[in-house]
């Protein structure tokens, strides 16, 4: 019975094969549907003005793919012909892959007395500006005739040429050799794959043209056609006919784009609803096609349509046939059993039951319906989590040797202090530590990423960071600055525990520093209390220690490239921690500066790296003035409040000083608590590092002895006179504070900071 019920489905799916094509005919509403005897389906359209209109087809066909798609209808003709486009390429019928069209013959023939009388020796077809390309699967070039050779040359869409060729030879009539063309009296080629262009040629041995050989075969001649057609006779010597009736297959298809570009742009898309879209194998472009039990033109709207196998009398049920999208089902009616097909079992009466016969068959029917219902959702399920588990445990390996774990561990492993206090975190780890990511506990969100809070299983508190991107082409990079950023072990610098390479994007466990950042301890308005002088004072020593650290102590140098207040954080005691290194770059030992990306936040960003992207430690350094400004004016970097001119902090200081009111920009704090000398120290200090060249700036190593020999200066402040009497600010004269002038420019136009102080810039530098 199952070979019967296969020759069924073969049947059906033939069925719909044929009614697939005939609906392949259909034209867009409104249009001309044939020409003459030949159907024109959409994407093809005739041309409403004749051969001579090289308008567009009005619609009528696909636009912007070629002029092959406009259909001239020669009614000059009786039949009218149809004409690829404006040209002379006479067509024979459109199918949903291919165009066949005329072909072309190229001649040489004698008359009895040897005299030439045709001399049509070299003929062209070409397709240029058409969306065809000539088969090389459907056609072959064929050369008949005695003593014969043909020439077959061709240009592709990148006018490369290909040439083919082949040489029949027969002496006399018996020489000749019907049925395939093996030389004798006919040969063949195959043609290059691509063609848009074709020229035959033919030649034939002078010594031939004598009386008695003319007789039996007075002509030669060559031309492409569709091999499958083409049965060689030995009466085709002497009749030309049968070769003018062979057609050419030309290969077609939509643009010049594969499905997957061309289905990124839907308006342009060709293909309809329930279609496959099927890449071209010869052609550049693609094809459209109805889903299997669909018919309609798939490239008219809208679509192809479901197939009702049930209607008329190829109804392929015995029973009760119910259609289905794209398919169908047979059934048995009730008291009959079977496949319901009438090629197949058919349907066969049952014996008739009393209902209680009938109860126990259906109790266990049902029952062991049930149970197979019942198994299959258990296994499908069971199949469903292994499954799922694996690609999980497949994708966190693919993430960690995409993100350089291997690398990573070889390196921790080659290095027994980085291997001690560094580790590589599992994703389940940290998202256990973080509740699966929680917002509550997501600390801030910044430029290169965001830090959530998490508590590890051994009870540790700790801040994971999770960057916005990473470049592929930087692991080793990335790798190499995890491995030196764990070894850093200094009091004044966040360290770094180690990371996740788990994830598409790598996580950087970081240890948790509890009491904020410098920035909200001095902008906050939310209730954050304001530090004292002194605090400032030690602050800005401690994170001058730390980069210079960073700078001079490190086993390969590092510049933090994005030094500001919110990445100086502050523990329960108030000490400082720098933080952030996404921006940061390893300097190598041979090396002074680094042409890089320019990033950095504005307001802090070192005018002179912004404008050459060459990064050197003073690029730090510059930052780090503007952080001791912050400290001493409580003064945002960049503020809207500001007039134009005084929006960036580090010229709006510089002028105050050099119109010597720098006491009127002075935080009250500073003014209360600090000292005359430090705070002119400190001033003149934050200048030198606001330096527009770096070779005018200090060196954080000197920035750091100068603050720490700051710390034990006079303890006279602000507020005291020498009769201990207090002053008010509007009595204090500022001649005491500037009794050493302070100098300096402007650092860089304060255009370029027009922007909100967390702004992270990122610039391709001209190089």
């Amino acid at each position: 019975m199952f070979p019967q019920r296969l020759l069924l489905v073969k049947m059906s799916c033939w069925l719909i094969l044929v009614s697939c094509v005939a609906a392949f005919g259909e034209v867009k509403p409104g249009c001309q549907a044939k020409c003459g005897n030949m159907s024109i389906p959409y994407p093809f359209g005739i041309t409403p003005g004749g051969e001579n209109d090289n308008r567009a087809a009005g619609g009528c066909s696909i636009h912007g793919v070629g002029r092959g798609y406009n259909i001239n209808c020669n009614t000059s003709f009786d039949p009218p012909k149809a004409f690829i486009g404006t040209g002379d390429v006479d067509i024979v019928s459109i199918s949903e892959t291919q165009i066949r069209t005329k072909s072309v013959v190229s001649r040489l023939c004698y008359n009895i007395d040897g005299e030439l009388e045709v001399n049509g020796t070299n003929v062209w077809i070409k397709l240029y500006g058409s969306p065809f390309t000539f088969s090389n699967t459907s056609n072959r070039f064929f050369v008949i005739g005695c003593n014969t050779g043909g020439f077959n040359l061709g240009y592709d869409i990148l006018d490369k040429k290909y040439t083919s060729q082949c040489v029949s030879m027969c002496d006399s009539k018996e020489d000749v050799r019907e049925g395939t063309c093996n030389g004798n009296g006919c040969c063949q080629s195959t043609i290059q794959h691509g063609l848009k262009s074709i020229s035959t040629r033919v030649v034939r041995n002078e010594n031939t043209t004598n009386t008695p050989f003319l007789s039996f075969d007075p002509c030669s001649y060559a031309f492409v056609a569709e091999h499958e057609q083409f049965t060689f006779e030995a009466s085709d010597l002497l009749n030309v006919t049968k070769a003018l009736d062979m057609s050419v297959v030309l290969d077609w298809a939509i643009g010049n784009k594969t499905c997957e570009e061309a289905k990124k742009d839907p308006t342009t898309f060709a293909c309809q609803d329930n279609t496959h879209c099927i890449n071209s194998d010869s052609n550049p472009g693609y094809r459209c096609t109805c889903f299997e039990g669909y018919k309609g033109n798939a490239y008219v709207s809208p679509g192809c349509q479901d197939v009702n196998e049930c209607e008329g009398q190829d109804n392929p049920c015995d029973g009760i046939c119910i259609n289905t999208n794209g398919s169908f089902n047979c059934t048995c009616p009730a008291g009959s059993h079977g496949d319901g097909m009438k090629n197949g079992r058919g349907c066969t009466s049952d014996a008739v039951l009393t209902p209680r016969e009938q109860f126990p068959i259906i109790i266990k029917v049902t029952i062991g319906i049930g149970l197979g219902i019942l198994f299959l959702i258990i296994a499908s399920s069971w199949i469903y989590l292994i499954i799922r588990k694996k690609k999980l445990i497949e994708l966190k390996e693919k993430f960690f040797q995409q993100n350089g774990g291997l690398l990573l561990r070889q390196q921790l492993s080659s290095d027994e202090g980085g291997a001690e206090t560094s580790r590589i975190f599992t994703a389940d780890e940290l998202k256990l530590a973080t509740k699966n990511y929680d917002e509550s506990l997501i600390m801030g969100k910044g430029g290169y990423g965001t830090v959530c809070k998490g508590t590890l299983r051994d009870g540790r508190v700790v801040a994971i960071k999770k960057s916005k991107m990473v470049d592929q082409s930087q692991i080793e990079q990335f790798i190499n600055e995890v491995v030196i950023l764990t070894q850093i072990n200094h009091r004044n610098v966040v360290k770094l525990l180690g990371c996740c390479l788990e994830t598409e994007v790598p996580l950087l466990v970081y240890e948790y520093v509890p009491n904020g950042t410098l920035f909200q301890h001095i902008h906050s308005n939310s209730g954050v209390p304001s530090i004292s002088w002194e605090s400032r004072l030690r602050i800005a020593v401690e994170t001058a220690g730390a980069l210079t650290y960073l700078h001079s102590s490190a086993s390969i140098p590092i510049i933090h490239r994005d030094v500001k207040s919110p990445n100086i954080l502050l523990d329960e005691n108030y000490t400082a921690k720098v933080a952030d290194f996404g921006a940061s770059r390893l300097i190598p030992l041979d090396q002074t500066e680094l042409s890089t990306l320019v990033l950095g936040t504005l307001g802090y960003l070192d005018p002179e790296y912004f404008n050459t992207s060459q990064l050197t430690e003073k690029s730090d350094v510059y930052s780090f003035g503007v952080v001791l400004v912050e400290l001493l004016t409580a003064e945002m970097p960049i503020s809207q409040e500001r007039s134009e001119k005084q929006k960036c902090l580090a010229p709006y200081f510089i002028s105050f000083v050099q119109e010597n009111k720098l006491f009127e920009l002075l935080d009250a704090r500073v003014l209360n608590e600090g000292t005359p000398k430090q705070v002119n120290a400190v001033a003149k200090l934050a200048e030198r590092c606001l330096g527009l060249k770096g070779e005018e700036r200090p060196t954080m190593r000197q920035v750091t002895t100068e603050l720490e020999s700051l710390r034990g200066a006079g303890k006279q402040a602000w507020s005291l006179v020498p009769n201990h009497e207090k002053k008010t600010s509007s009595q204090f004269e500022p001649k005491d504070l500037y009794s050493v002038p302070i100098t300096g420019s402007t650092a860089g136009d304060s255009g370029q900071y027009s922007l909100n102080p967390d702004t992270i810039v990122q610039i391709n530098m001209p190089r």
